[in-house]
């Protein structure tokens, strides 16, 4: 690809995903690394990020969805893959077949897979997922018992192997918050339930990113890197990527489709809701909010052009927007715009991006659309 004739790309640094991993790595130095590549791995791309991952020296990846799972699979991707997002009728044949470890969060999943196994002629990999507050999947405290006596039944079958205990923080990305250690030990003592009524995890694991970060104490055997894989901090609170160690991996840029002069009072974008305070130079940057660039973020997301941080002028459209250069002529038609990118290089981040719309990093990275090209630096 002629990166220069690219209306708008997405350069993935696969340096910057093995590096975080072995940055995590570092922070949890007694767990195993899984990567999780759900979502096209927050949008960098599932199958290179994954390898990169694993070159680096992850030994799980996570998926949502079974679907991502497969696909990684399909790649000719091996070793250990988690995925959890299961509905009734999901593939989970084709799971089992895959090797594939499913999460099992109720006893209607756990018949689903039994019968799937039956219908292979091989155990299933399950993992049972605790919900010790989150509120979201997996079982609640209540229902523990149940669901536990019936995985040891059907390990006892030879129809599943229980691989793992795990669960998942509500507010570890924001520190001292009490739900982080009534999670914990809800964790520990619904883990210490499954055990005595004979669960033998492989991996026992409730740390995401900011726990692998921030919370030695939620190791256990395993950690759940998504956001921080990609460089991205799971919250301000917690630091940028420099303070964490990370390094972003992805750099949107795009190239400026025109250059022009307008008068004073001349109106921008739909709605008009920016209008020129003096004669000035405009240029217009083909990316909008069908490729990712978020709405919300009209009239504040930050560009870097012409070797200056410039805002967004007006709204931002469904293919593109424009930025006021205050007359500066130094900028032409073809010129590079990064809209994010990396702080250590003076660029927007993602998190200046999260702010502007009211949002969060995580939405700013895996909304890039399909019609972004990805570009892969360093694979």
């Amino acid at each position: 690809m002629n990166e220069t004739a690219t209306r708008v790309y997405a350069e993935i640094d696969l340096d910057a995903v093995r590096g975080n991993v072995r940055a995590l790595r570092e922070r949890a130095p007694r767990a195993a690394v899984m990567a999780v590549v759900k979502a096209d791995a927050y949008g960098h791309g599932a199958e290179p990020c994954a390898r990169a991952a694993l070159d680096a020296g992850a030994t799980w990846l996570g998926t949502a969805t079974p679907e991502e799972a497969l696909a990684l699979r399909a790649a000719g991707i091996g070793g250990r893959i988690m995925c959890w997002l299961w509905t009734p009728g999901g593939p989970w044949r084709e799971a089992v077949e895959a090797d594939l470890d499913v999460s099992v969060s109720g006893l209607w999943a756990l018949e689903e897979v039994r019968a799937a196994a039956r219908a292979s002629g091989r155990s299933a990999r399950i993992q049972l997922k605790a919900d010790t507050g989150l509120g979201r999947a997996g079982c609640q405290p209540a229902d523990w018992a149940d669901l536990v006596g019936a995985a040891v039944a059907a390990q006892a079958e030879g129809t599943v192997e229980v691989t793992g205990v795990w669960s998942h923080f509500a507010c570890a990305d924001e520190p001292g918050h009490p739900s982080i250690a009534l999670q914990l030990a809800a964790f520990r003592d619904m883990l210490a339930y499954a055990e005595k009524e004979g669960v033998e995890p492989e991996v026992r694991h409730i740390a995401n990113s900011p726990a692998t970060l921030t919370l030695p104490e939620s190791h256990f055997d395993l950690v759940r890197c998504g956001l921080a894989v990609y460089g991205v901090s799971p919250a301000p609170e917690l630091g940028t990527p420099e303070q964490l160690g990370l390094r972003p991996a992805m750099t949107l840029k795009a190239s400026v489709a025109l250059v022009k002069d307008v008068p004073a009072g001349h109106g921008v974008s739909y709605g008009h809701h920016y209008v020129t305070g003096a004669d000035t130079r405009l240029a217009l940057i083909p990316a909008g909010y069908a490729d990712g660039v978020p709405r919300h973020a009209s009239g504040r997301g930050p560009v870097l052009l012409g070797g200056t941080v410039r805002r967004v002028a007006g709204r931002v459209a469904m293919d593109q927007f424009v930025v006021d250069l205050d007359g500066d002529d130094r900028v032409r038609v073809g010129d590079e715009a990064v809209l994010f990118g990396d702080a250590r290089r003076c660029e927007p981040t993602a998190e200046d991006w999260a702010q502007a719309a009211h949002t969060i990093a995580y939405e700013i990275v895996t909304r890039i659309g399909s019609r972004v090209p990805r570009v892969y630096r360093n694979g």
